[in-house]
């Protein structure tokens, strides 16, 4: 991985060590495995925060959860196993209270002077893009036409759309999204047609 200056490691600083609770062999096994395991626990918080104030504070929250319940029974593998439960637990945490907190509620927007969705009468569709449409789902391979025509004109799901069409999930996404880009390409080439027309 190519370390640039977003995604590189801060200066490792050591956990305070009255902060690690037992005797001498306890802080000696805590501070290997931080040392051991600070850069991989920092990449991964980093990936699923994207900012580095954050990870770091992400990360040094990881390692003194770690300090409450440090085994040096574990074999290194199952510290390893550990030490990612304790970091995935943690984002999630994260993500979750970052979440929980609406920016606005709909009080404070009612007082300000919002007025809700209006109701307007329906837009008569016009014909040329629904001409269009047809056009280029006929265009379409059988497969791609009836993964779209399921998914976006119909509404289904992409669970109900697999079972409507005798496939697994994963296909129908693979058939939309391969759909939609030979779609998007046709599109391009009718209107540079229509554009080296005029």
């Amino acid at each position: 991985m190519l370390v640039t200056e977003s995604n590189a490691m801060p200066q490792q600083t050591m956990v305070p060590l009255h902060t690690v609770r037992g005797d001498a062999m306890d802080v000696q096994e805590f501070q290997r495995l931080y040392q051991e395991k600070f850069g991989l626990i920092y990449r991964y918080v980093y990936r699923k925060v994207g900012n580095r104030e954050d990870a770091e504070d992400l990360t040094s929250e990881i390692f003194l959860k770690a300090v409450g319940a440090l085994n040096q029974e574990c074999s290194p593998q199952s510290m390893h196993k550990w030490l990612f439960l304790i970091a995935r637990t943690t984002v999630a945490d994260y993500w979750r209270t970052h979440y929980r907190e609406p920016s606005t509620s709909l009080d404070e927007l009612l007082e300000a002077g919002w007025e809700g969705p209006a109701e307007e009468e329906p837009v008569a569709i016009s014909k040329v893009p629904t001409d269009r449409v047809q056009r280029l789902l006929q265009a379409l391979p059988e497969q791609y036409r009836e993964v779209l025509i399921c998914r976006f004109l119909l509404n289904l799901s992409i669970k109900a759309t697999a079972l409507r069409m005798g496939l697994t999930v994963a296909n129908v996404k693979v058939v939309q999204f391969r759909g939609l880009k030979r779609a998007a390409h046709l599109e391009q080439v009718v209107t540079e047609q229509q554009l080296s027309a005029l």
